[in-house]
């Protein structure tokens, strides 16, 4: 009886190491790019890796940082990797730039973008206008900067008047904290919160979103190479489902779902990182055009003025983008799974 037992034991044993086995060849590999340092904002897309939710539809998901803005297109266009988070007016840039290559946004995470402009009291300002007659801290890789001209049209600032100063990301706030410059261009839960926690006072600090001033771009949004898409929908697909579910957490529980943040960042501190979470929540993520209409799709009619406003800061060489040319809406969840909570 006792070797017929073992003989059993053995035989589930070596079943489930097939199963396993069978189970772990079963499971596509996705790697995924960020736009930036882990993050707050991040913890949507990590909290899947720790819920098990990636797993749940068959996927092995691996998520890297980026350096800069750009960089998860580029990542994501020449097929380094798959999927990625990334600035979608860069994208359409890009596109227009390439209009051959295999990317496209498949889900709108920030549905109102976090550009603004960070500036001192102290000096003068208060509104858009007070920018004129000041120094503006700009790095060239900043989405925020890139959007200047689209906010200089439409508040009527004499852009003649206010002195861009081309700075690198890394001294960015140090020149503001010194005096060098009156404002830098950011994003408001970055630039801002970073600021704060560095402490400069909040009641010197005037933080002028674009968005607030007639500006119809979105945000970030989730990006696919379409060859990989093209051979893995249903990976895609499985991707922004676990994806919705992270997100969904993370919007009621912020506090918790930062945890999946700090595991990864030694560095981070987790009062920061969760009001910068909050406020990317609060200020991007979930507005009233998605408590309307759900999660992650685009209007056409916003995204044809967002377009029209865009050519203050940019010449498209093959003519204006239409929204297919640079969303693809076939890899969402059902609307009644988008739909905000």
């Amino acid at each position: 009886m006792r070797a017929l037992q073992a003989g059993c034991s053995a035989l589930a044993g070596l079943a489930l190491a097939a199963t396993l086995a069978t189970t772990a060849a079963a499971e596509i590999r996705l790697s995924f790019t960020l736009d930036s340092t882990i993050s707050g904002p991040a913890a949507p897309f990590l909290l899947p890796l720790d819920s098990g939710a990636y797993k749940a539809e068959g996927l092995n998901v691996s998520i890297e940082e980026a350096a800069n803005a750009l960089e998860p297109i580029t990542r994501v266009a020449s097929g380094l990797f798959d999927m990625g988070f990334a600035d979608i007016n860069a994208l359409i840039r890009f596109h227009d730039a390439n209009p051959a290559a295999p990317v496209k946004a498949v889900f709108m995470v920030y549905n109102r973008p976090a550009y603004a402009v960070i500036g001192r009291k102290s000096r003068g300002i208060a509104t858009p206008k007070d920018l004129e007659g000041k120094k503006i801290g700009a790095p060239a890789a900043d989405p925020a900067f890139a959007q200047w001209p689209v906010f200089a049209q439409a508040t009527g600032i004499d852009a003649g008047k206010v002195t861009i100063e081309n700075v690198g990301l890394p001294v960015r706030e140090p020149i503001f904290m010194a005096g060098q410059v009156d404002a830098i261009t950011g994003l408001s839960f970055g630039a801002y919160i970073d600021l704060k926690a560095r402490g400069v006072p909040v009641e010197d600090m005037v933080v002028l979103p674009m968005a607030d001033y007639g500006l119809a771009l979105y945000g970030n949004a989730i990006i696919v190479n379409t060859k990989f898409a093209e051979t893995h929908p249903d990976a895609v697909k499985g991707f922004l489902r676990a994806f919705l579910k992270g997100l969904k957490e993370t919007v009621k529980q912020p506090a918790r779902a930062v945890e999946s943040v700090l595991k990864r960042g030694d560095t981070v501190r987790k009062a920061t990182e969760t009001e910068r979470l909050t406020a990317a929540i609060r200020d991007s993520i979930v507005t009233p055009e998605v408590r309307a209409d759900g999660y992650g799709g685009v209007d056409g009619a916003r995204f044809a003025r967002a377009i029209d406003q865009m050519t203050a800061a940019y010449k498209f060489k093959n003519g204006k983008p239409k929204l297919e040319d640079v969303f693809d809406a076939s890899f969402l969840p059902p609307p009644a799974e988008r739909k905000f909570q």
